[in-house]
């Protein structure tokens, strides 16, 4: 059963800053976890999470304002589950983080922990609603408004979100997969096929692969189609609803298949990107970048960027495969991130999100798209083109210009042959030599491609140079890494949970810093500490004197009504 946690706003005079000093409880207060505790654990709207649970009347939920807030420390710190509770237990600043008031309480077990993050997948997977997105963007939209962000002008980037896995080369992942599957089966099966599985159980896959010579792994592969051919077969009908089973069928058709009847292994020229590269994670896909390889999701992120801000969000993030184009994730987020902060009119991206697509959802939006560079091979003669009306344009290069023509499906430029042929990049010129001229061929998708290239030059110098800063941004992302550069976990749903609980603290430290720097610009916040500063010598004040002068169940009946009190005074 659903209820929301309302506990925190009640205060325990007997609590934890009854047993601190004054400097002590003043340290507190100012410290980034009090700010935490005012600026994201209050303003978590839990009824977003209300679906999680049963509508009947049923035990209640672990506090999900607690819940979701231990997520954010959890991947912010880059702790472990065990560091986690730890803290939870014995660290009074992240206690006061979570609004916790006292020192015996543990908000939830490590089983309630996994289990709230296996609902959020399960409605995930049902719904297609990411929660966590919901809180981020309600967060998010709440932050721009209060600290008054201009949204007009923001930039976009992207990285590669390294999945925790081994790994495997192709032959010692067919050979982990037989091992795997082997463990699933009943005994009268694993008797049945233990002559088939005998040679990759007496050692670990890395360690079989360690053991075979370069010219043996053409001939392995050839016996390991024919025992997945044979096990697939017979084991399907009985396994079929196995998990692990699932994966091994998987496996069979993505590197082997049927030729002339008979079972052949695949070129690896033809197995894709999105073919299998763990089975710890079924999601992780396969990229070469800059001589680098990659295997897990890539994160897409944009933020405001107005130079006017003295401050900048994160305003959307997306989770994809990572083989996934740059440009295609661009074309999925640009009515999102329209509808998110309707003023956007100005885009910054590097060369890998331009397309002819995404050109046209820009127009319709009345966004400019502004590239540091452009994707392709830079022609060796530069050839500009400007529009000067509906279906004319101004067609010029080095040495000379001319008027644009309509041909039945696109445009020509004619250029003067005597010119050309005093040209020094005659030969190195993309126009096509003709009789007496020369002539270049355009379309639509090149001249969007020309505005492009050239719409960074219509800036002021202070707006050309907006972009590289959100490489700062992404380093705040992996600085959550392990010593291998890889996420701490695995599957692009435990990948979706750290991109957005990172998102919102890196949101929330930026405004902390911000607020820190510019206390003057924020009297509210001030009056806030001063009201819990006063609450924290209120309940010290009550402390001794229930302490000295009242019986055990009178100080019981008090501590409540005081409370109470305090409570409606603070909030």
């Amino acid at each position: 059963m659903f209820l929301e946690n309302h506990s925190h706003l009640q205060q325990d005079i007997f609590g934890i800053e009854s047993h601190l000093s004054e400097s002590k409880r003043k340290k507190l207060h100012n410290s980034l976890e009090a700010s935490f505790y005012k600026l994201i654990f209050c303003n978590i709207d839990e009824k977003l999470f209300a679906p999680l649970f049963s509508d009947t009347g049923s035990r209640p939920n672990a506090p999900v304002n607690v819940l979701v807030s231990s997520l954010i420390f959890y991947q912010k710190k880059g702790w472990t589950t065990e560091e986690l509770f730890d803290r939870i237990d014995f660290d009074l600043r992240l206690r006061f983080a979570l609004g916790l008031n006292n020192l015996d309480d543990t908000p939830f077990c490590p089983a309630t922990f996994f289990n709230f993050q296996n609902r959020l997948l399960k409605y995930f997977t049902e719904k297609g609603i990411n929660l966590l997105e919901r809180v981020f963007d309600s967060l998010t939209q709440d932050q721009l408004k209060e600290l008054k962000i201009k949204t007009d002008i923001q930039r976009m980037d992207s990285f590669q979100a390294m999945s925790n896995i081994r790994s495997y080369s192709r032959t010692q992942l067919l050979v982990e997969m037989l091992i795997r599957l082997y463990r699933v089966l009943d005994e009268n099966d694993q008797q049945k096929y233990q002559e088939i599985f005998t040679p990759y159980l007496s050692q670990t896959s890395s360690k079989f692969i360690y053991s075979l010579s370069k010219s043996d792994i053409p001939h392995e592969l050839e016996e390991l189609a024919v025992i997945y051919h044979r096990l697939y077969h017979a084991l399907k009908p009985l396994y079929s609803s196995i998990e692990v089973f699932k994966i091994f069928e998987r496996v069979y058709n993505e590197h082997f298949c049927i030729v002339s009847d008979k079972i052949t292994v695949k070129d690896s020229k033809k197995i894709g990107s999105s073919s299998l590269q763990s089975p710890d994670d079924i999601d992780a896909t396969f990229r070469s970048k800059r001589d680098s390889s990659y295997h897990g999701q890539v994160v897409n992120i944009t933020e405001t960027a107005n130079p006017e801000n003295s401050l900048n969000l994160i305003t959307d993030v997306a989770v994809a495969a990572n083989n996934t184009d740059d440009s295609t994730i661009l074309n999925d987020r640009i009515d999102i991130l329209k509808a998110k902060t309707s003023d956007l009119n100005e885009l910054h991206t590097d060369g890998a999100y331009g397309s002819n697509d995404n050109d046209q959802k820009m127009q319709e939006h009345t966004i400019n798209h502004i590239q540091t560079a452009v994707r392709g091979r830079t022609p060796g003669v530069a050839i500009e083109i400007k529009e000067t009306k509906p279906g004319q344009h101004h067609v010029s290069c080095p040495l000379q210009s001319t008027q644009s023509q309509n041909t039945r499906k696109r445009y020509k430029a004619c250029f003067d042959m005597t010119i050309c042929a005093q040209c020094p990049y005659a030969e190195e010129c993309q126009t096509i030599k003709q009789k007496e001229r020369r002539v270049f061929y355009f379309d639509e998708e090149m001249i969007k491609l020309q505005h492009r290239i050239h719409a960074i030059e219509q800036l002021p110098i202070e707006r050309q140079k907006i972009r590289p800063n959100i490489e700062a941004t992404v380093k705040e992302y992996t600085k959550a890494y392990n010593h291998k550069g890889k996420l701490k976990v695995r599957g692009i749903f435990k990948t979706i949970l750290f991109a957005f609980t990172m998102s919102i603290g890196i949101n929330f430290g930026r405004i902390y810093r911000y607020i820190l720097e510019n206390p003057h610009l924020f009297p509210g916040y001030s009056h806030i500490n001063s009201i819990l500063k006063a609450i924290g010598h209120a309940i010290g004040h009550y402390h001794k004197c229930l302490e000295l002068f009242m019986p055990n169940f009178q100080r019981t009946v008090l501590k409540h009504t005081t409370c109470q009190v305090l409570a409606k005074v603070a909030f």
